[in-house]
């Protein structure tokens, strides 16, 4: 592989794109949004001073040559079936077009391409340059040299890779959605505070990060996206909790609107 291409400049698709063009790769970040490609560039820039690398609004462009093709767009299955229907149409043959979902499926996703056996999804984590797990996501028919080539690939950028079968939520986010939905129930009866909470399991589990402020890094609007497609597939215990869908409709969006379960200057 030579060639990535980072379908979605949001914070994930920088991270995945920073991350790729660190280890040497030639990259293509994609967006439809103009000012989503700026920030992207500017992050980019922060923290390389590498130049192979190409931004761009043509999804045709991003696609022409590209070996791997990472989408990291918003979690909505209908959004990832048409992007994914498209790169069908523009990738080379040779090119495995992977998904950067955290629960959704990747058999469903694929089955919408003329190219199932090539389509696997790639779970990053947040923030992708210093978080070490990629989580390999087979589909139905995703065949051995795809994942062979993915954990190739995980591995020239620094990256350990897991190999999980298909199931909603995968590993990483099952668990993690559950702990963060318990902390916010926890909130809402009054257990504790928010910072007594992520102390709480900080320091007596030695989690890096508390799952409320875990939870304002991804984004309150993606956990509950997370959440509702978790409870849809697996039931009553994934419920989002209350005081997420009302930060959510506040606008309380976490870090990158400046206010979640804290504040952010």
């Amino acid at each position: 592989m030579k060639n990535i291409s980072i379908i979605g400049a949001g914070t994930m698709g920088r991270g995945i794109a920073l991350t790729c063009l660190e280890a040497g790769y030639d990259v293509k970040v994609h967006d439809v949004n103009e000012a989503s490609l700026s920030v992207c560039r500017q992050y980019i820039e922060k923290y390389s001073d590498k130049k192979s690398i190409v931004y761009t609004t043509d999804l045709k462009e991003a696609a022409y040559e590209a070996d791997l093709i990472i989408e990291a767009v918003l979690e909505l299955m209908d959004l990832k079936i048409a992007v994914f229907k498209e790169l069908d149409v523009y990738a080379p043959k040779k090119t495995i077009l992977a998904t950067n979902t955290s629960t959704m499926s990747p058999t469903e996703i694929a089955a919408q391409t003329s190219r199932p056996a090539q389509c696997i999804a790639l779970h990053f984590f947040n923030p992708v340059p210093k978080m070490k797990l990629i989580e390999v996501i087979r589909g139905l028919e995703t065949s051995e040299e795809t994942i062979e080539k993915c954990f190739a690939f995980g591995k020239s950028i620094g990256k350990e890779c897991v190999n999980i079968n298909e199931f909603p939520g995968f590993a990483v986010s099952r668990m993690n959605c559950l702990i963060g939905n318990e902390a916010m129930n926890m909130v809402m009866e009054g257990v504790g505070s928010i910072e007594d909470i992520d102390k709480s399991m900080k320091l007596g589990l030695n989690h890096p990060m508390g799952p409320l402020a875990l939870a304002d890094l991804v984004g309150l609007d993606t956990r509950l996206r997370n959440m509702e497609y978790l409870h849809e597939t697996l039931g009553e215990k994934y419920r989002p909790c209350p005081i997420l869908k009302k930060y959510v409709k506040a606008g309380w969006l976490g870090k990158k609107s400046g206010r979640g379960f804290y504040r952010y200057d």
